[in-house]
C-alpha cells in the first residue's frame, strides 16, 4: 500500500496501479501523507473547538435543569403549605360550628328545663291537693271534713287560679346549613401552574426602538416570544427582562408590558443622546440579535434628517384665521399620476366641527401618531395620542371617524387594531386584535356598526361596538367579489364605500 489514488481517494498496492487504477492519476502515498495529515489536523481542530461550546452548554441546561427541580419543589411546598393551612382552617371552622350549636341548643335546653320544671311542679301541687281532699271526702267524718275543708278549699281555689307556662317558652329549630357547590367548584379551579415554553434564542423583538430613539420620547418595542421549534407561543407570563446601558454603564429603566398573548411591549424613554446597549434576556437568555446597539438622538436633529422631515401645521395668527405650512413633496408611486397632487394634511389626522358632529380630514398616508381636533372655523381644541404599540397608542394611523356617540375611532396600520377614544381623548378600546392585518381605513354604520377594510388582507371586516366580529368578505385577486392588494376606503353621506384601485383602473364596491 505504497501509492495512493487521487481520483478514488484510497491507498492502494503496485499491482491495483497498473490494474484497476491504470487510467487514474496515482502518486506515491507519502508524497500526499503529511497533506493528509495536515486537513485532518485542521479537522480535528475545528470540531475540539465545539468543545467549550458544548461543555458551556451542559453546564446551563444542567443549570436550567437544576432551577426546574428547585422550582417544582418550591411549588410542591408551597401546594402543601397552602392546603395544610386550608385544612387548618375547614378543621378551625369546624369546631367553631359545633361548639355553636352545642351553646345554642345549651341556651335553648334550659329554658325548657326551667319550664319544664314549673310545669311538672303544679301538676304534682294539684295532684297531692286532689288525692288528699278526695281521701278526706271519701273517709274523713263530719268533725275531719269540718276542720280541713276552709284549708283545703282554699288552696283547690289558688291551684285552679294559678296561671301555668302551658305554652312553650323555646322552639326545637336547630339546624347547619353549609353551601359547599360553590367551595367545591372553587377547590376544584383552586391554584393555577403559571409555565410557558418560550425560549431566547428564538424569540424575536421587533420596533424602531431597538436601533433608534428620540430623546424624551416614548419608545416602544415589541418582543414575540417563541418555543424551541421557532413556533410562536400564545401565553402570557414569561420572565422577560430589559436592559439599556450606556457607554459609561449608565442603566435606563424599561417598562415590560405582558399582553397575555405571547406578547410584550417594552417601553422606554432616554433622557440623553448617545450610543447605548439594549438588552432584552427572557428567562436570562439573550433574544434573537440581543444585545442591540441603540443610538438615541435630540428631537432637533429628527427634524434636520432628510428622511425625517415632517411638514408642520401652524396654529391660525391674529384674526385672519390662514394656516400656513411647510410641504414636503410626497414620493411617488405606482398609482401616482403625472399631475401634481397636494395634501396639505399628510402627517397628522384632523377633525373638524364639533365633538358630537365632527368632519373627517383623512389622508392616505399618516407618518406622525397625533390626532388633532378643531371647530368649524378652524380653531385648534386638543390633541392626543402618543406613538408606541401598547393599547391606547398610535403607531401608525390610517383612517378615522366618529359614532353615533361622539366616540372617535382610529384605525392603527402598524398595530394591527382599531382604537376607539371618547370625545374628550380618553382611550376607551381596541377592537380588532388578532383579526386585522393592515386596516387602512374605517366607517360607522347606522346601526353603530364598525366597519374596516384591511389593505394587506385584502378584506373587508364588519365589527359591533364591543368588538364583536359580524362578518368579513373580500380576498385578493382580481375578478369580481375580489379586491387588489392596495385600496381605500371613503365615506359618503354615512353610506361606506370601498375605492379599489387595480392598477390604473378603479371600481366602487358598495359594502352591503
Amino acid at each position: 500500500m505504497e501509492f495512493y489514488c487521487e481520483s478514488c481517494e484510497t491507498a492502494m498496492c503496485l499491482e491495483c496501479t497498473e490494474g484497476e487504477h491504470r487510467e487514474h492519476v496515482t502518486v506515491p502515498l507519502r508524497d500526499v501523507l503529511e497533506q493528509h495529515k495536515l486537513v485532518l489536523k485542521n479537522q480535528l481542530d475545528t470540531v475540539r473547538n465545539r468543545l467549550p461550546q458544548l461543555t458551556a452548554a451542559i453546564g446551563l441546561v444542567n443549570e436550567i435543569s437544576k432551577q426546574l427541580m428547585e422550582r417544582k419543589n418550591e411549588a410542591v411546598t408551597d401546594i402543601s403549605k397552602t392546603f395544610d393551612e386550608l385544612e387548618k382552617a375547614l378543621h378551625q371552622r369546624k369546631t367553631a360550628l359545633i361548639t355553636e350549636v352545642e351553646n345554642i341548643c345549651s341556651t335553648k335546653q334550659k329554658v325548657l328545663q326551667a319550664q319544664l320544671t314549673s310545669l311538672l311542679q303544679g301538676k304534682e301541687n294539684i295532684e297531692s291537693s286532689c288525692s288528699f281532699t278526695e281521701h278526706a271526702l271519701s273517709h274523713g267524718s263530719a268533725t275531719e271534713i269540718l276542720l280541713v275543708q276552709k284549708q283545703m278549699g282554699e288552696r283547690v281555689s289558688a291551684l285552679a287560679r294559678h296561671s301555668f307556662p302551658e305554652h312553650p317558652h323555646e322552639n326545637g329549630h336547630l339546624e347547619c346549613q353549609v353551601e359547599t357547590d360553590g367551595l367545591r367548584r372553587s377547590i376544584q379551579n383552586l391554584g393555577v401552574l403559571i409555565t410557558t415554553g418560550a425560549v431566547g434564542h428564538t424569540s424575536v423583538a421587533t420596533g424602531e426602538g431597538l436601533r433608534h430613539a428620540v430623546v424624551g420620547q416614548h419608545t416602544t418595542v415589541t418582543v414575540t416570544t417563541k418555543d424551541k421549534d421557532g413556533e410562536l407561543v400564545k401565553s402570557g407570563n414569561a420572565l422577560l427582562k430589559a436592559e439599556i446601558a450606556s457607554a459609561d454603564g449608565v442603566c435606563t429603566e424599561a417598562e415590560v408590558v405582558d399582553n397575555k398573548n405571547g406578547t410584550y411591549e417594552v417601553g422606554y424613554s432616554l433622557r440623553s443622546e448617545g450610543e447605548f446597549t439594549f438588552s432584552l434576556l427572557l428567562y436570562e437568555q439573550p433574544v434573537r440579535g440581543s444585545p442591540f446597539r441603540l443610538r438615541a438622538v435630540k428631537p432637533s436633529d429628527v427634524l434636520q434628517s432628510p428622511e425625517d422631515v415632517k411638514r408642520r401645521v401652524k396654529s391660525p395668527s391674529g384674526g385672519g384665521g390662514h394656516v400656513r405650512q411647510k410641504a414636503v413633496r410626497r414620493p411617488s408611486s405606482m398609482y401616482s399620476t403625472t399631475k401634481k397632487k397636494e395634501n396639505p394634511i399628510e402627517d397628522e389626522l384632523i377633525y373638524r366641527g364639533s365633538l358630537k358632529s365632527l368632519k373627517v380630514c383623512e389622508s392616505e398616508k399618516i407618518n406622525s401618531r397625533p390626532l388633532k381636533v378643531f371647530s368649524n372655523d378652524g380653531q385648534f381644541k386638543m390633541r392626543f395620542g402618543v406613538r408606541g404599540r401598547s393599547p391606547g397608542q398610535l403607531q401608525r394611523p390610517t383612517g378615522v371617524t366618529v359614532d353615533m356617540n361622539g366616540d372617535i375611532i382610529v384605525a392603527d396600520y402598524d398595530n394591527r387594531w382599531i382604537s376607539i377614544f371618547s370625545s374628550d381623548g380618553k382611550f376607551k378600546n381596541k377592537i380588532g386584535a388578532g383579526r386585522l392585518m393592515g386596516p387602512k381605513g374605517v366607517a360607522v354604520d347606522k346601526n353603530g356598526h364598525i366597519i374596516a377594510v384591511d389593505n394587506k388582507a385584502c378584506c373587508v371586516f364588519i365589527f359591533q361596538s364591543n368588538g364583536k366580529l359580524v362578518t368579513k368578505f373580500g380576498a385578493r385577486g382580481t375578478s369580481e367579489r375580489h379586491f387588489a392588494e392596495h385600496f381605500l376606503y371613503v365615506a359618503n353621506k354615512g353610506v361606506p364605500q370601498v375605492l379599489n384601485r387595480i392598477h390604473h383602473h378603479s371600481a366602487i364596491n358598495c359594502v352591503p
